[in-house]
């Protein structure tokens, strides 16, 4: 009973079961302990799958928010709106680069600073969207690094949030 309610709030959380249960993270899955009961689950086949999970939670915190490209309207005002891009920026998780190769991670992380600052309005120096656009940042073999595709993508967005902020 108790791995089956753990399961499902983690089928929830990965948006394959119902959406009213609490959502799980994979260190609460890591740290999740069970009864041994007669008759119950496998201890093997409950570890197995839930390393499983854990990976498959992992890899949905570390996609990226998509940005919403919907110009500030209405209810949601101008600096409101920027200020959600802002947050979304903080939030932005990376793939790790495949085959040990990708974008340096403090320099991605730096330069996602300046862009909240922009964003935020509290920077002497705010970026263009050309600047963003034009952005580059070192690879790194062998160690850990950004997705360059994923990085640049979400720059590209990024860069047409700034063009409404100008």
């Amino acid at each position: 009973m108790e791995v089956d309610a753990l399961i499902g709030r983690i089928e929830s959380t990965l948006g394959r079961g119902p959406h009213t249960l609490e959502p799980v993270t994979a260190d609460e899955v890591r740290a999740a302990t069970f009864r041994a009961k007669r008759g119950g689950y496998q201890e093997t086949a409950v570890d197995f799958a839930l390393e499983a999970f854990v990976v498959a939670l992992e890899t949905q915190a570390k996609r990226p928010v998509r940005l919403a490209m919907a110009e500030p309207t209405g209810e949601l005002l101008r600096e409101e709106w920027f200020e959600t891009q802002a947050a979304r920026v903080e939030r932005v998780a990376f793939r790790p680069g495949r085959m040990g190769t990708g974008y340096n991670e403090d320099e991605v992380d730096a330069f996602l600073d300046r862009v909240v600052a922009t964003l935020r309005g509290t920077t002497e120096f705010p970026l263009t969207a050309k600047e963003v656009r034009e952005a580059k940042f070192s690879t790194v073999l062998f160690r850990s690094g950004y997705l360059i595709t994923e990085v640049d993508k979400f720059l590209a967005g990024i860069a047409d949030v700034l063009e409404q902020r100008a």
